[in-house]
Parts: structure tokens; C-alpha cells; sequence
């Protein structure tokens, strides 16, 4: 009979102090291509190469006042879209290199493939077809979908092939393509803003009346959302595949490719819809476009609260583990109470560095959760314990001040008792003390995640979680007789200290 421990339970146990260093594996020596700052700088560079071909290029179509002029106007919705993507994320925030990418390869390099492409496109075809009209008809409604958001798209296969664990689920998706789009669409907004300026300048118009002002009012009042929202359909599909276990291959190709063909068939018809006759943009604006992005937002949205139910679901294992005192999976699940531990850290604990402390404390609980959800379903990898144990670790090290705002947002809130950890067909049941579930009587939960051990002891279904002491409400973990390293008694040895004991539980949450 095997006795392979179980790769989805708790693998290390608290270090003793906070903030104990811990030795670090190891390190390679990679080549110098492999090297992150040779990977940073080659791609730095080809942005800033993209840059430079498209500002000339725009600036060459609009002459120089015009460019100033589209760009004044064309960065006024630019704040807003990203502050709302932001948002969306705020439950398990991404880097900001991410965003700073995405809007830059939105901005330069999609926006020049766009250009290049589309141009010799619609040049090929008039010249083929001998009918420019037709080739701009073509170009408009099938060319230009089709490249545009294929160049998009790019920036998030990117991050879905070399950032994976920045890609982890549908909202992941949505803020990546959304942030690409909004800086295709400032580069796309300058250069229409630019080119109907020249045109009100060689026709005398100003005002109101003016070409300039109606390209404003239909780009940036009426459409901000057109670009995002096109290119949120590919997002969506990336996000979905990234969820997908690694052996279901199809599923991370076709889901891609369908938000893709999506994302094209809808601002093909959102281009086409000039020809529809004179309230044809209205028509497709109205019955289309509105519905549409209602129906998105409420689904982000609706994965937004299912991020947080996932972390208030997943976080209870560590509770057991002694990793977390009660309260906090109910704390980190509530976007109110984070906000209001953020806010107590800052104005009480140590100013800014405390408020980002806790906030990068909820950050990593939320990826420890989400690492846990993926692990359950059978898709966190190969590398789940070593992420685990580096998530445990970033938590630990931030554990003094965030232990304190984390406790003061429980007071904050209303009570709501804490059920212990989420059963399931593999339960967790309460640590075992040496009964068979982990070699040489660890004390892990029983069964774990994935595939239950040889010989492990499972709880029925619903059965209480006696072994769990609950900390007194509003008491700081980590305080002794509380947290690890704190237990009074004959308690158990902790999950990986070997020679776990039987006797009582003590005081701390896994009695150690």
C-alpha cells in the first residue's frame, strides 16, 4: 500500500517568530536569455520601438497640432476605465506591471499592427478589385475586426503563456483584455480626434458643430467602453482556459479561440453599423451594445462575489492548520472589512508601510485560497507545494501587523460564528495526531484535497470539528497562549515536526 503523502495538505508548519528567515532552495544559474531583466529589457525595448513608429506615424496623419489636440482629449476617459478595471480586481490584485504592459502593448504595439495591417489590407484588395469603395466597406467590417483583436489578444496569450499565475480566472481575463483595449483605444482616439481637427481646420468649422466635437462625443462620451468591451470576450475565454485543468487541452485551445471569433464577430457588427442606414449606430448602440455590456458587467461582477466566497470556503483548512486564527477567512472574504483593516493599519499601526502590509497580507491569503480552490479541482499543478509553502511564508513574515487590523475589521463588522473548515467528498475532518494521514503523524487534516491517503480516517459528512478551538472574539492572534507556538498543555506537535501525540489539544489552534 502506498504511503505518498498527500500533495494538497498543508505542507510546513509557522515558523516559530514572525519574520524568521527561512532558507531559500538553491539557486540556478540561467542563461542570459533566460534572465528576467534581458526578458524585461528585449521587451521594453520593442514597446518603446512601437512607440516611437506609431507616435510618427499618427503625428504624420494628424500634423502636430492635431496630434496634441486628440491626444488632450483622447486621454480624458483613459483614468476612468482603468481605475474600474482596477476595481474589478481589487479582490486578488494583479501586478502593476501587468497594467502597465497591457496599456502599453494596447497603445503601441497593437495599435501599429492595427495600422500597418488594415492599411495594406484594404490596399490589396482595392487594387485586386479594382473598387476602393468596396475594399473600405471589406476592410471596415471584416479586415479590421479580425486584426484588431487578434493584436489585442496577443498581450493577454502572453501573459496566459509566461505570467500564468497573474491569469488564474474569468476577472483575471477581463482586467488584462480590458486594460490592453483602453490603450488601443487612446492611440485609435488620438488619431481620429487629430484627423477631424485638420478637417475642421481646413473647413472653417468650430464648436459644437464642429467634426471634432462630434468624433468626442461618439468616441469618448458615448462609447468609451466599445474597445473593452469587444476585447473583454477574448479575456473571458483566456481567463476560463487558465481555470482548466492542464490535460484538458481542448478546452484551453477552443475557449480562447471562440472569445476571440466573438470579440471579432461583435465589432464587426458594431463597425457595420454606419451602413444600416441613418439611425443604424443608434439601432446597434441601443439593442446591441447596451444589453451587451450590461450583461458583461453583471457577470463580472457576479465572479467578483464568487472570488470572495472562494475565500472565505478555502482559507478555514489553514485555520485548522494553525495558520490562521477563526476570523480572518470571513475577514479576507468581506471587501468591507479588508478595507477597514487597511485603514486601521494606517492610521494606527504605522502609517502607509502598515496599511500595505495588510494589504499584501489579503492579497496573498486570496492566492493562497485561490492555489487551494485549483488544487481541489485537480488543476493547481505540479508546483503546489512549493507555491503554498512560499504564499505561507509571505504571510507570516506580514503576520504581526496584519494580525492586529485583521482582528480590529472583525470587531468592526457584525459577528457571524465560523462552521470550521468546508467538507467535501474528501473532507479535511480535524488533524489527526499521528492517526495515519500524513507519515510519522504529522497532525494534517485528514484526506486533504485531491486524492485521500491510504488508511486516512475520514469524518462523515457534517461531522463537527470538536478538535477546533475557537479564539476569544476580537482577540489579536498571535498573542500568547493564541497562535502557533502558543499551546498550553499536552498538545499535539505541529504539521510538520514529526512525532505528532495524541494527548489533548491545547490552547492554540492546532494545540501545538
Amino acid at each position: 500500500m502506498s504511503t505518498r503523502p498527500n500533495p494538497y495538505a498543508p505542507a510546513v508548519t509557522p515558523p516559530a517568530q514572525p519574520g524568521v528567515p527561512v532558507p531559500a532552495p538553491a539557486a540556478r544559474h540561467p542563461h542570459w536569455w533566460q534572465r528576467r531583466g534581458a526578458r524585461v529589457g528585449a521587451l521594453s525595448t520593442l514597446l518603446a520601438l512601437c512607440g516611437l513608429v506609431i507616435l510618427a506615424l499618427v503625428r504624420e496623419q494628424t500634423g502636430t497640432e492635431g496630434f496634441l489636440v486628440g491626444l488632450g482629449l483622447a486621454v480624458l476617459p483613459v483614468p476612468l476605465l482603468v481605475a474600474a478595471f482596477r476595481w474589478l480586481d481589487r479582490v486578488a490584485p494583479g501586478p502593476w506591471r501587468n497594467v502597465v504592459f497591457c496599456f502599453a502593448w494596447g497603445a503601441c504595439a497593437a495599435a501599429l499592427i492595427a495600422i500597418v495591417a488594415n492599411s495594406f489590407a484594404t490596399h490589396w484588395i482595392a487594387t485586386a478589385t479594382a473598387d476602393p469603395s468596396g475594399a473600405d466597406t471589406l476592410g471596415a467590417t471584416v479586415i479590421a475586426p479580425v486584426v484588431e483583436e487578434s493584436s489585442k489578444a496577443a498581450a493577454v496569450l502572453l501573459i496566459f503563456l509566461f505570467r500564468r499565475r497573474d491569469l488564474t480566472g474569468l476577472v483575471d481575463g477581463v482586467v488584462v483584455a480590458g486594460i490592453t483595449a483602453t490603450g488601443f483605444a487612446f492611440t485609435e482616439n488620438v488619431l481620429y480626434l487629430g484627423t477631424a481637427f485638420g478637417d475642421d481646420q481646413l473647413t472653417g468649422d468650430s464648436g459644437f458643430a464642429s467634426l471634432t466635437m462630434a468624433t468626442f462625443f461618439v468616441r469618448v462620451v458615448m462609447s468609451p467602453f466599445a474597445h473593452p468591451l469587444f476585447t473583454v470576450l477574448s479575456g473571458i475565454g483566456f481567463g476560463l482556459a487558465a481555470g482548466s485543468a492542464d490535460r484538458q487541452r481542448a478546452r484551453r485551445v477552443l475557449l480562447p479561440l471562440c472569445g476571440l471569433l466573438l470579440a471579432a464577430g461583435m465589432h464587426a457588427t458594431w463597425n457595420a453599423s454606419s451602413d444600416f442606414g441613418d439611425y443604424g449606430f443608434l439601432l446597434v448602440y441601443v439593442v446591441f451594445m447596451v444589453p451587451v455590456f450590461a450583461l458583461l458587467t453583471w457577470l463580472v461582477i457576479w465572479s467578483r462575489q464568487r472570488e470572495l466566497r472562494t475565500v472565505r470556503e478555502e482559507l478555514p483548512v489553514y485555520v485548522a492548520a494553525g495558520w490562521l486564527p477563526p476570523h480572518e477567512p470571513l475577514v479576507l472574504g468581506s471587501m468591507r472589512a479588508r478595507r477597514t483593516a487597511r485603514e486601521y493599519a494606517g492610521h494606527t499601526l504605522g502609517g502607509r508601510p502598515a496599511a500595505r502590509a495588510v494589504a499584501e497580507y489579503e492579497a496573498f491569503a486570496t492566492s493562497l485560497a485561490f492555489l487551494r480552490h485549483r488544487g481541489r479541482r485537480g488543476r493547481a499543478g505540479t508546483d503546489f507545494v512549493a507555491r503554498e509553502e512560499a504564499l505561507l511564508r509571505q504571510l507570516w513574515q506580514r503576520r504581526q501587523v496584519a494580525g492586529p487590523a485583521l482582528a480590529h475589521a472583525t470587531r468592526a463588522l457584525p459577528p457571524v460564528p465560523w462552521f470550521g473548515p468546508r467538507w467535501g467528498p474528501y473532507g479535511y475532518g480535524p488533524p489527526t495526531g499521528g492517526h495515519g494521514s500524513w507519515p510519522g503523524g504529522h497532525g494534517h487534516p485528514t484526506g486533504g484535497y485531491g486524492h485521500p491517503l491510504p488508511g486516512a480516517r475520514q469524518l462523515p459528512y457534517g461531522a463537527p470539528y470538536a478538535a477546533q478551538p475557537v479564539l476569544p472574539y476580537g482577540v489579536p492572534y498571535g498573542v500568547a497562549p493564541y497562535g502557533p507556538g502558543g499551546g498550553e498543555g499536552p498538545g499535539r506537535q505541529g504539521p510538520s515536526t514529526g512525532g505528532g501525540g495524541t494527548g489533548a489539544v491545547g490552547a492554540g489552534p492546532v494545540g501545538v
